[in-house]
């Protein structure tokens, strides 16, 4: 799941660590000035004619840019500064949220964004090995016809999956949709199963938000001089990440992917910054439902809120009237896909909270859509929603670390996990003390890995989280992540592996299984594992900067099923009838 947290010198940052929060007790969303031009998310409602709705959007001053006819979702510009109180007045609509103010993008250094954007996801773990790492590519011991790195791949043992290839690695006619910041569809260890044809981008580069503050950055920094990318290309890593997780093949290349013969869709919904608004994530949902996609993967949630609260005090009228579409429009979108017969599988979050219980978000609205907006300290009762990972027919993914236990960042609850998989802890380590080894390898685009100068003129990493693999002149790269966002992705990847096994071809010549179906054996497979000895345990990691931290998270429920690790451990080789 994106933007959780980053590592970055050992110590983890919430997302309140990088916006400062409001003074006010309730903090208003701000009206935008006349002449500037804004987007919203305009939900019809249900049944509603699209063409009286659009009519209703254009009485209150609004201009439809793209509809989802779908489930009734549109994208409008507007200068008009009461356009949301205005539009919401209309009976054919059900509710309206902010997108994003659409102007001029100030003179921005590229190389300077990533410091600057709010992101706060393990996105490269601690980097300070940046300027001491060197050339770690190890000869790995490997096992006989295992890939090269295989023996990094702690994750494939965990959840059977070497074994399970014995019996089953996908089939190509079963397909992955990652919805994602993309995919990196050349990269040597992706491209022999990757969808050039049906991938998808419904994203538009965002250069800055509303306070001026860097985000994509400028278009005409990018490769192709566009903030249009095309639908093979990832310029964060994330979803690249993800996908490698799911797929890469079995080729004498790198690694090996949970299910290494399924084919990789990229349903591109995240910005290249990590953020994800509210109608790409839609468009991209419907899209897997509509070209027959088996298995998504979601490792975000949809910004600006953490969670959506539909009356909390903390916020204004018009903010909550707005968490409440994100979370009616989200919810068609999914139920749309599984009815067409997607198995949604998401991140639990990186936060190392409890979702069932109250807690604060001081992180939220994490994008400014209008001047002024500003995160602000919420108090969050269980009623609260993070989307997608909370919506109905959600397979919601905790993470593990390399001994089994529940990794330290990994959000959790009783009632809200429904599986744990392997994602990696850097401290799960003896006398817990940090071990990159101890995240998960998956791949990386070069394009990357140059631009961050993570790799030096010779192409030889120069930090400790990067590795390269070569297969004669064919060289690939690969980078150790942590998170509940490669948690998910393994999860999915058990769940390709159903749909492989036991698919059955569909009516107008498709191919698949009931996503019911796929979820009641993800999880009876699953390892049953119970919650530590007395019911909690104490992290404690002890950090290079030479500091201590400890945290004390309390697992509720039984052996069948609990807070940690919902029904189990997902297990490949189960799941595959072995």
């Amino acid at each position: 799941m994106k933007r959780s947290i980053v590592i970055a010198s050992a110590v983890v940052l919430t997302a309140a660590a990088l916006t400062a929060p409001a003074t006010t007790a309730q903090a208003q969303v701000p009206t935008v000035a006349a002449d500037t031009a804004s987007e919203y998310v305009v939900l019809y409602k249900e049944g509603a004619n699209t063409a009286e709705a659009q009519k209703a959007v254009q009485a209150a001053g609004g201009s439809v840019v793209k509809v989802n006819t779908a489930v009734g979702v549109a994208t409008v510009s507007t200068t008009n500064a009461g356009f949301a109180a205005a539009v919401s007045a209309s009976p054919l609509i059900e509710g309206v949220a902010h997108n994003r103010v659409i102007g001029h993008a100030p003179e921005v250094n590229a190389r300077a964004k990533a410091a600057l954007k709010k992101v706060v996801e393990s996105r490269a773990l601690e980097k300070e090995g940046r300027n001491h790492g060197g050339q770690i590519n190890k000869k790995w011991g490997k096992k006989p016809s295992a890939e090269p790195l295989d023996e990094a791949q702690w994750d494939l043992d965990q959840m059977k999956a070497n074994e399970a290839h014995k019996y089953e690695t996908g089939d190509k006619r079963v397909l992955v949709g990652i919805l994602d910041t993309g995919v990196d569809g050349t990269h040597p260890d992706i491209a022999p199963n990757f969808s050039n044809r049906l991938s998808r981008n419904f994203t538009t580069d965002v250069p800055v938000d509303a306070n001026g503050d860097p985000i994509d950055g400028p278009c005409e920094d990018e490769p192709d001089q566009s903030c249009n990318d095309p639908a093979n290309v990832d310029e964060d890593g994330h979803g690249t990440h993800v996908a490698s997780s799911i797929a890469s093949p079995l080729n004498k290349l790198g690694i090996a992917g949970v299910a290494p013969n399924v084919t990789i869709v990229n349903i591109r919904a995240g910005q290249d910054s990590g953020y994800f608004f509210l109608q790409p994530s839609v468009d991209a949902l419907t899209y897997a439902g509509d070209i027959g996609v088996d298995v998504v993967n979601m490792s975000y949630y949809i910004d600006p809120w953490l969670f959506n609260c539909v009356d909390n005090p903390a916020d204004s009228p018009a903010a909550q009237a707005e968490q409440a579409t994100i979370i009616k429009a989200t919810q068609r979108a999914l139920n749309y896909a599984h009815r067409k017969g997607v198995t949604l599988v998401g991140a639990a979050g990186n936060e190392a909270i409890d979702y069932t219980k109250t807690n604060v978000d001081s992180g939220s609205p994490d994008f400014a859509s209008e001047p002024g907006e500003v995160a602000y300290d919420r108090t969050i009762p269980p009623s609260c929603i993070s989307m997608p990972g909370e919506g109905e027919h959600v397979i919601s993914v905790a993470s593990t670390g390399i001994s089994k236990r529940k990794s330290y960042y990994s959000s959790y609850g009783n009632g809200y996990i429904d599986v744990a998989a392997p994602g990696g802890d850097t401290y799960d380590t003896p006398g817990n003390t940090r071990d990159v080894t101890k995240a998960t390898l998956s791949a990386y685009p070069e394009s990357l890995a140059r631009a961050n100068e993570e790799i030096d003129a010779n192409g030889v990493p120069t930090v400790d989280y990067v590795v390269r693999d070569c297969k004669g002149s064919t060289c690939a790269y690969y980078q150790y992540l942590q998170g509940t966002s490669m948690a998910s992705p393994r999860a999915a990847g058990v769940a390709a592996l159903i749909v492989s096994k036991y698919g059955r071809p569909t009516w107008g010549g498709g191919f698949g299984l009931d996503p019911d179906v796929v979820e009641a054996r993800l999880k009876a497979t699953a390892v049953k594992t119970p919650c530590p000895p007395g019911g909690s345990y104490t992290y404690t990691r002890h950090l290079p900067a030479g500091n201590t931290v400890t945290a004390t998270h309390t697992c509720e429920g039984n052996t069948l099923r609990n807070g940690f690790y919902g029904s189990g451990i997902v297990n490949a080789l189960r799941a595959v009838g072995h």
